[in-house]
This record gives C-alpha cells, structure tokens and sequence, in this order.
C-alpha cells in the first residue's frame, strides 16, 4: 500500500526526519562544506524544461534498457551508499532484495555493513556491482577485485572523485562525534581485508570499527597510471564514478574503462562544483565515437529527472539518499515503493513527450532554460 500523505520521492525525507537520531539523519543527509553543490544538484534538473512532441504517445511506454549488456526494467540503479545497516536492520540485504524483485543493478559500497560475498550469497539473483576507491594500500585494491569476481558481481564502480574526505560542515557545527555514535549501530567497516597484518594494527590502536583507516586508504596521490594497471588486473567491466569534465571523460576513454558515472559525490566532496546534470552534456559529447557509456549520479528526485538525464545521454541515472529515506521508512518495501514512485512518474513522463521506449528519448526533448528565448 502506498504510503499516505506522500505523493513525491522528497516527501519521504521528511517523513523520516525524526524515525532516526539526529546524528545519523544528519550523516546521510549532509553535503560538504556550506552544501552548495548539494543543493543545486537538485534545484539544476528544473532549469532544463521538456520540449513534448504531441500526437505520438504510448499508454504504456517501455522503461526497458540495457546497462553494460545486462537487462534492467529502468534505467535506474542503485548508487554505492554506506552504512545501510544504520538506516534499518537489513540494511544492504533489504536494498539487494528490492533491487532483485524490480529488476535494477545495485553497487555495493566498500563501506557496506556487510561483506561482498554475503551479499551476492544471500541476495540471489540480483546484480551487482563492486564498489571501491583506488586505495593507498595496492592490497585492498586487488583483494576487493578478486573477491567481487569470485562472488559473481558483473562490474567494478572505482570513485576517483575523493583523494580526501569532503568537510561536513554540518556536522561539525552539531559536534555530533560521528565514529563513537556509530559504535551504537554498526559492527564496523567489513570490506577491508587486503592486508590483515595492517587492518589489525589500525584495530589495536584503537581503531575498532576501522573508520580512521577507511579516511588514510582515501589519502593518496592515485593518477590515470594507476587506473590503467587496474584495468589490467580483470577482466570485469570498470566504471569510473566522479566525472565532471571533458577532459577527465576523454581520459577515462584511454585508460580503457567500460563506464563513467557523472557525479559530484552526493555534494558530500568538493563543494561549489557544477551539478552533474550541467556537466553530463559536456561528458557525454567528449566520448561520442567510442564505446563508453556515461550515467549520472546526483540529485535525481522524480522520474521527470530521469527522463531527462536519459535524453541529454545518459544510459542509466543511480540513486543514494533516496534509497535510505526509503530503507528507514520501511526497509526493503520502503525501497521498492520509492522506485515504484519514480517508475510511475518517468512512465508519465514518457507517455507525455511522445516517446514509447527509452531509445526515442533524444536531447531534442529537453533544452536548458539559457538557450531558451521569448519573442514578444
């Protein structure tokens, strides 16, 4: 049953405003320093108004597409979001389950409350991709790669975007202490294995939920070099999560990667960055002629934002914050009532523009409110 007094994807945020403490609202829903780019990645989608064709719908339009060869009833996934444990019991299972039963690919934080393995074990049937960073410490790099091939996960999603934590400016003015709040929902970071001989280390210095040593792995000086050697350690497909130039778009094309995700972390890295959906054109027209398939993450609230990401280029848009508004509410059904609600939408979305499947939507449909003129 749909939820009442709830008749957008937004509302739900509020609704479970006081469902959690404080300090963890505040953890997922923050955006860094003084939360500009979390903001405007939002407020972006309405500067770009649909241009509808008329006489030419569908009823039932087909929300089908296809993501690095896998069949997914909407171009919708589910964005890398840690900690899902803290937002409901199950956490990442209920979100896996939910992803499974409506047909969409999930990627799997390294800061998952549970392992890879259990994951995929316990969740059959879904897909999944891998999420990680390109570490300090070489070993959690291979060691994570070898574990999502042996658990059967379809892709790697490496975010390039965080050679150090964004400042969450919110948080430091509640003086919520993070790390000895968490201890209260969480048995830690579960992900970590590389190296055994340092992780128990980091522990015995006190390090117990191995938060401290997640932030020194972010810590390093990474280049496309070391992209490059990745790329030679799988076979699995690679997406680069964090684009938002031309220039890093191009790069990614010769590190010979399979997939960029166009996003600004959430706003939770740098602040004052452009929204994604202003940089996703410029991206997407940098790669045309290759292979690489471009998505976008950030500020997806409606299906009219899908739909409008899809026709600027995008081949699927992923969702983070949504999820967890979603997973507090009611856990695996709260997800799935989420997805339904931005399933209905795109689908009237679709119907209204004229467009019958997902590959008649076209960059004609959607123009950005500077290129539009009034002639009185």
């Amino acid at each position: 049953m749909p939820t009442r007094g709830v008749s957008k994807v937004v509302d739900f945020e509020k609704l479970v405003r006081g469902k959690v403490p404080d300090f963890l609202f505040d953890y997922f829903a923050t955006g860094a320093g003084e939360e500009q780019t979390l903001e405007d990645s939002e407020e972006a989608f309405k500067r770009f108004r649909l241009i509808p064709r008329v006489l030419r719908s569908s009823d039932s339009p087909n929300l089908k597409t296809t993501v690095l060869g896998q069949d997914v009833s909407i171009p919708l996934g589910i964005a890398p979001t840690a900690l899902q444990r803290a937002a409901h019991p199950q956490g990442e299972l209920a979100t896996a389950k939910a992803a499974r039963d409506v047909g969409m690919i999930m990627t799997v934080s390294c800061w998952s409350m549970y392992r890879y393995e259990e994951v995929a074990k316990l969740v059959p049937g879904v897909t999944l991709w891998a999420q990680l960073y390109p570490f300090k410490n070489p070993k959690n790099i291979v060691d994570i790669i070898r574990r999502a091939e042996n658990a059967g996960y379809a892709a790697l999603v490496i975010t390039v975007d965080s050679p150090k934590v964004g400042i969450f400016a919110r948080s430091i003015r509640s003086k919520n202490d993070v790390k000895e709040q968490f201890s209260r929902f969480t048995p830690g970071l579960v992900n970590y294995e590389g190296d055994p001989e340092e992780i128990q280390e980091w522990k015995a210095s006190g390090d117990k939920l191995l938060f401290a040593y997640a932030r020194d792995q972010l810590e390093n000086a990474r280049n496309w070099k070391d992209i490059r050697w990745i790329r030679g350690l799988t076979k699995l497909p690679i997406v680069l999560k964090g684009i938002l130039t031309a220039e890093d778009a191009r790069e990614a094309v010769a590190a010979g990667v399979e997939g960029i995700i166009v996003s600004a972390h959430g706003g939770r890295q740098l602040d004052g960055v452009r929204a994604p959906i202003e940089a996703l054109a410029e991206v997407v027209d940098a790669v045309k002629g290759s292979e690489m398939e471009v998505y976008l993450d950030g500020g997806v609230r409606s299906g009219t934002d899908i739909f409008k990401a899809i026709a600027i280029g995008a081949k699927c848009v992923f969702i983070g914050r949504p999820v967890i508004w979603g997973l507090i509410h009611d856990g695996e059904d709260g997800v799935k009532e989420i997805v339904e609600m931005l399933r209905r939408e795109m689908s009237n979305t679709m119907s209204l523009c004229g467009c019958k499947n997902i590959t008649e939507i076209t960059r004609p449909f959607v123009r950005h409110q500077s290129q539009m003129t009034c002639k009185l």
